[in-house]
């Protein structure tokens, strides 16, 4: 999820374990223990587009690295926190704010390795990397949570906000599975064989949903909104597996590759070879320019050999997006 919404979670985890001790002390702590994981991005600035990608929810991000982690963190709280907390204390504040931050990863669509140094990327894909309906309702809580120092009443306030974003969250399930549903439905409809369906939300909302469908020689993508009143339409997308064979040993293909889970297609444009990403939809689906979300391009290195660099996204691809989205929302 975005950084706010980890804070706020890491905030309220905070809260809820150490509150009655810290008071609003727990903002600081639960903000900084809510951040640490994705403080791999800031690493992968360092590292080559592909690779800085490749670490993204790794080690970082897994269950492992925080049994080692969560009683450095818990000394050093400890420390700095002599008299009000233990160190089994101040460890399980800093365990559960990493943990909470993986758990609410796992309902995006980017997966993460919370078993790392296992290679699986764990994605429940029920909801965007920003929902407001989920962010909102707890950051409410926690402005009351902050003008209070009665326990009772900060606690009172806290699970308000845990009620209602994590009930929002498991409404999110629900929704995904009408939506698999109405996919599934639709390709039975259409005489549409496939080898496997994945079903995501789009940006900011949990209206509108996107679906990949896999088959042995291309992609069927299609969108759904709940406020639709015509039969869903899928656009084929065919493997360009010529394409694919220039790029056989080029190893951020290889990478890119498994990075992106097998969803992929490689196109050309100006004698350009370009590799994209398709579980994160398209920016731009003219057929004259098609521009996915995530999207590198291949470059030569001077000694010859092949890297790739994202293509960079302009504002006004997402102001595009967001206006496609907000249009598409409210039906076909």
């Amino acid at each position: 999820m975005d950084s706010l919404t980890q804070i706020v979670l890491g905030i309220a985890t905070a809260e809820l374990i150490a509150g009655k001790k810290l008071q609003n002390k727990t903002f600081l702590y639960g903000a900084i223990l809510g951040t640490i994981p994705d403080l791999d991005v800031l690493v992968g600035q360092f590292m080559s587009d592909v690779d800085g990608v490749a670490i993204h929810r790794g080690l970082s991000h897994s269950l492992l690295f925080f049994v080692f982690l969560a009683p450095l963190l818990g000394l050093v709280i400890t420390k700095l926190e002599k008299g009000l907390l233990d160190f089994k204390k101040a460890s399980w504040l800093a365990f559960w704010c990493l943990v909470t931050h993986i758990a609410l990863d796992l309902f995006t669509s980017w997966g993460t390795q919370i078993l790392w140094p296992l290679e699986h990327r764990f994605a429940l894909k029920t909801i965007f990397v920003i929902d407001p309906l989920y962010t909102v309702p707890l950051l409410i809580s926690l402005v009351y949570v902050w003008r209070n120092k009665d326990s009772f009443l900060r606690m009172k306030y806290l699970k308000r906000g845990l009620f209602f974003s994590t009930g929002y969250l498991c409404l999110t399930c629900v929704l995904k599975l009408i939506a698999v549903h109405k996919f599934e439905k639709a390709l039975m409809s259409q005489n549409i064989p496939f080898q496997e369906l994945m079903v995501k939300p789009t940006a900011f909302n949990t209206v509108l949903w996107n679906a990949n469908v896999a088959t042995p020689t291309g992609y069927y993508l299609a969108d759904y909104s709940f406020l639709d009143s015509q039969p869903i339409s899928f656009t084929f997308y065919a493997k360009n597996r010529d394409l694919e064979n220039k790029l056989e040993y080029v190893a951020d293909f290889q990478k890119l590759k498994q990075i992106s889970e097998g969803w992929y297609l490689v196109t050309e444009e100006k004698d350009n070879l370009y590799f994209n990403d398709l579980r994160f939809g398209l920016l731009n689906a003219d057929s004259k320019q098609l521009q996915f979300a995530f999207s590198y391009q291949f470059v030569a290195n001077a000694d010859g050999t092949l890297r790739a660099n994202e293509v960079p996204k302009k504002k006004r691809d997402g102001k595009m997006l967001l206006q496609h989205i907000i249009t598409r929302i409210k039906g076909n």
